[in-house]
């Protein structure tokens, strides 16, 4: 008869069987805490070599820091050496929540200047019109907002913005009526506010112009700083570099055909040009010189007043006739004028004519007055 045996009967066989038994669990877990510990030791060299590669990277963005820091420091240094240069030269007037800088110089007709994309007052006081229009009529020129001392409030600053802005500060000055005439993009202001205010604009001279929408690579190329945040930051730091390094062959090219005259490389204030504020109105104006034409050109026909439009023949940043030939086509009051030889720059290349081409208008506003 079996029976079960007591822990006192087991054998000192068993009983070693048992201790080895209750043992192996105690060495397995022994054991898996040897491999753990290795495993744990040998992932250290890995770790190390991952930290290594990316030890270089505190450094490099410290260095790009102060890089861009030093840069920022020196278009600020460039900026206010600029402005000490050049001072502003006239007046200030405050429309819509915009200090616009202006002047104003001689007596009789009111004649309005508006300046292009890039430039300021001194477009029309270097070139020489404004002291050949004075000695005739009252010559108001103003900086467009954003360029030379005129603010640029954060908005869309179309020609019909300007164009508003514009009938508005002319209204503070007691104009009733002038003759406008506009330069490059200043010819979509000047046309826009013919649009606006017909009866404020009694006659238009409008000059190398663009009127009609094509694809144009400045349009991509010097648009970026006008971007929101990334604009803002390439405007403070690369934009002034890599501007002042184009700056020159830019200039050429408006020129040409004709070489720069010797006045304007030595009076423009070129450094103003390529200040953060300037660049960043020049990168909008950019942007928005198509768009503003695809909306303009449909508004052409409305115009009634007398419309002078003069061009160099040989302009190589408006091309003649998809644009001032166009337009003069369009419009059967027109007068064409094209000054061969000449490039984009006609009221420096030949102020006289820019200045007789506004006589002109002039006299035709006194004679439709008149009718």
């Amino acid at each position: 008869m079996s029976r079960t045996k007591t822990r006192a009967e087991t054998s000192p066989h068993d009983q070693a069987g048992t201790t080895l038994h209750s043992t192996q669990p105690q060495w397995a877990s022994g054991h898996h805490y040897g491999r753990t510990t290795a495993r744990a030791d040998s992932a250290h060299p890995s770790e190390s070599s991952h930290s290594s590669r990316w030890r270089w990277l505190a450094p490099v963005l410290a260095g790009s820091a102060a890089a861009l820091g030093a840069v920022v420091l020196y278009n600020r240094q460039k900026t206010r050496a600029a402005e000490r240069r050049t001072p502003p030269i006239g007046q200030f007037l405050d429309v819509d929540g915009v200090r616009l800088h202006y002047i104003e110089r001689g007596k009789g007709e009111p004649i309005v200047l508006i300046h292009g994309n890039g430039t300021m007052i001194q477009d029309f006081t270097v070139s020489g019109l404004v002291d050949r229009l004075a000695s005739r009529y009252r010559v108001i020129v103003f900086d467009r907002p954003g360029y030379g001392y005129s603010s640029r409030p954060r908005q869309l600053w179309t020609p019909r913005a300007h164009a508003k802005l514009f009938q508005r500060a002319l209204g503070q000055l007691g104009i009733e009526q002038a003759v406008v005439l506009g330069h490059s993009w200043g010819t979509l202001v000047a046309l826009a506010l013919a649009l606006e205010d017909p009866t404020l604009v009694g006659s238009l001279v409008l000059a190398s112009g663009y009127y009609y929408p094509t694809l144009r690579a400045d349009t991509f190329l010097f648009s970026p700083p006008a971007v929101p945040v990334i604009g803002d930051a390439m405007r403070y730091t690369i934009s002034p570099l890599i501007a002042r390094a184009i700056l020159p062959g830019l200039i050429k090219q408006m020129f040409a055909p004709a070489e720069v005259p010797e006045r304007f490389e030595r009076q423009f204030p070129k450094e103003m040009m390529l200040r953060p504020s300037q660049l960043r109105a020049a990168a909008e104006d950019a942007a928005l010189m198509t768009p503003s034409v695809i909306e303009l050109r449909h508004h052409y026909s409305e115009l009634r007043m007398p419309v002078t439009i003069i061009t160099g023949a040989d302009d190589q940043i408006a091309d003649v006739g998809r644009q001032s030939e166009r337009l003069h086509q369009e419009l059967p009051q027109s007068e064409f004028i094209t000054l061969p030889g000449l490039g984009h720059m006609v009221h420096h290349l030949d102020p006289d004519a820019v200045a007789s081409a506004v006589e002109r208008a002039a006299q035709k506003r006194g004679e439709e007055a008149r009718d």
